[in-house]
């Protein structure tokens, strides 16, 4: 056994033991949220539960990770990674947490239901039962708080969804301070992430569980009251503010390129000829873009990577011309490519505004490329 697991192990049986102690304690459930912070690993935010009864004051906490277990890097490329429900106590539970604010809402629980979710936090916390297979959309820590809470408090009802938003629309909104993050998720997450999502889907990010847990309604005596009884603010911080450097933007750094692009290729036209080391270039960036949208779509087991429509201007057959580009033999099979992959390219442009995925603004530039070299192989003698 790890030293990782030991610890948990012996924290759990602990923990465990001193819940059987003190089955009649007053037992009060809170749900923590954390808002986003100013680096990427925190952009959106975290949820966890605090469970307090006689002498104890634990922070449970879905979002934890053994960096150290084998292979993990390659598990969670692969979509295959395995997180972990620990349990921090109070004097610990604030460490590192300087400029995220934390806000903590008393929820309006029977003894009964808080037991309940005392004994099964404590019993999560296990190693034999701590572990999940994390994914980004529907099983993460806000989710697995989520589920908890309407597994224990059978009469939780949500509010009325008074607005249209897609998974797309809030994690635009989550990474609005980190351009190339939010281009990078718009290449990679396909037309799944474009649908409208319940009430309840929108809390897998943890501002909005907060959001809505605030006007979430429970039974008692008869009547609907409120889940939560008070909210406070165990740690202010300023919230962040919007800063893009637009010099790097994702934008600004596509429109050059397609300037860059145009102006070879207009000499090129001139002179009725390519330039290979530009077609290099770009097929090679195109091609590596486009073998990791293909792992994504066909290898791993990750959520909302297929279909993903963004194959149509960025893909594996890039490889071809970087195969096809050396010899006087293949260049008619080059020049059929290239006229081939422009119209594709092309139409896949006409036909964006009908395509049910959103591109992100900077790819549009970038889809331009591809036509523009093929216009210039259609031209080259």
């Amino acid at each position: 056994m790890r030293r990782f697991d030991y610890i948990l192990l012996l924290m759990s049986f602990a923990l465990t033991v001193q819940a059987v102690q003190a089955q009649n304690d007053s037992v009060s459930v809170k749900l923590v949220t954390l808002s986003p912070g100013d680096e990427v690993f925190s952009v959106f935010g975290h949820s966890e539960v605090r469970v307090t009864w006689e002498g104890n004051d634990l922070y449970f906490n879905y979002g934890v990770f053994d960096f150290d277990e084998p292979n993990f890097l390659l598990k969670f490329v692969l979509g295959n990674a395995d997180y972990m429900c620990v349990a921090m106590p109070k004097q610990f539970a604030h460490i590192g947490l300087d400029g995220r604010r934390m806000v903590e809402q008393d929820l309006n629980l029977t003894q009964e239901q808080a037991i309940k979710v005392r004994n099964h936090l404590l019993n999560n916390i296990h190693p034999l039962n701590s572990k999940y297979r994390y994914k980004y959309l529907g099983d993460n820590c806000a989710t697995r708080t989520r589920d908890i809470l309407e597994n224990f408090t059978d009469s939780l009802q949500y509010p009325a969804m008074t607005d249209t938003v897609t998974y797309r629309d809030m994690l635009a909104d989550c990474t609005r301070n980190f351009p190339w993050e939010n281009f990078g998720i718009d290449l990679l997450l396909g037309a799944d992430v474009d649908t409208v999502i319940t009430i309840r889907q929108q809390m897998f990010m943890p501002m909005a569980m907060m959001k809505v847990m605030a006007d979430a309604t429970v039974m008692r005596d008869g009547k609907r009251v409120p889940l939560v009884t008070a909210t406070h603010t165990e740690i202010e911080a300023n919230d962040v503010v919007d800063s893009i450097n637009w010099v790097t933007h994702p934008l600004t750094i596509a429109l050059i390129f397609l300037a860059l692009v145009t102006a070879v290729t207009i000499a090129d036209l001139k002179r009725h000829t390519v330039s290979r080391w530009l077609d290099f270039g770009v097929c090679t960036v195109y091609s590596m873009a486009g073998s990791i949208l293909f792992f994504l779509m066909f290898v791993c087991d990750r959520e909302a990577t297929f279909p993903n429509y963004n194959a149509l201007w960025v893909n594996m057959f890039y490889f071809i011309p970087l195969a096809l580009m050396w010899s006087r033999r293949t260049r008619k099979a080059l020049r059929y490519y290239y006229m081939a992959n422009g119209l594709v390219v092309a139409l896949t442009i006409i036909a964006w505004p009908v395509i049910p995925q959103v591109a992100n603004v900077a790819a549009f530039p970038l889809m331009i490329v591809p036509v523009l070299r093929a216009i210039a192989h259609m031209r080259a003698k």
